[in-house]
């Protein structure tokens, strides 16, 4: 069974670095393409980063491409978004789940972690 916890998050200024991890507590993590999504503000959840099983092919909206990396620790069950360059924009709450490597229906996605908070100030 797949248990998504994240962490990491937090308030940064414009421009700062931040990486979230998400962590599987379950035992077939290696089997799954996972994802990276974010809800905004008054906005509907978006897909921004996906990543193979075997962590050899990624994928990024053209909102965050260039910007964020998304990458995989099989022997750890853990994906990570490092997020450079920053903007106030990226303002979200960022959810982790099982799914992708590309975007699809959201009913296609999940389970899912249970979100963090990620505030960037101008």
């Amino acid at each position: 069974q797949v248990q998504l916890v994240q962490s990491g998050g937090g308030l940064v200024q414009a421009g700062d670095s931040l990486t979230l991890s998400c962590e599987d507590s379950g035992r077939t993590f290696s089997n799954y393409a996972m994802s990276w999504f974010r809800r905004a503000p008054g906005k509907e959840r978006e897909w921004i980063a996906g990543i193979d099983w075997s962590g050899g092919s990624t994928f990024y909206a053209r909102s965050v491409k260039g910007r964020f990396t998304i990458s995989r620790d099989n022997a750890k069950n853990t994906i990570y978004l490092q997020m450079n360059s920053l903007k106030p924009e990226d303002t979200a709450v960022y959810s982790c789940t099982v799914g992708g490597p590309v975007p699809k229906i959201e009913a296609d996605f999940g389970p899912w972690g249970q979100g963090t908070q990620v505030t960037v100030s101008s």
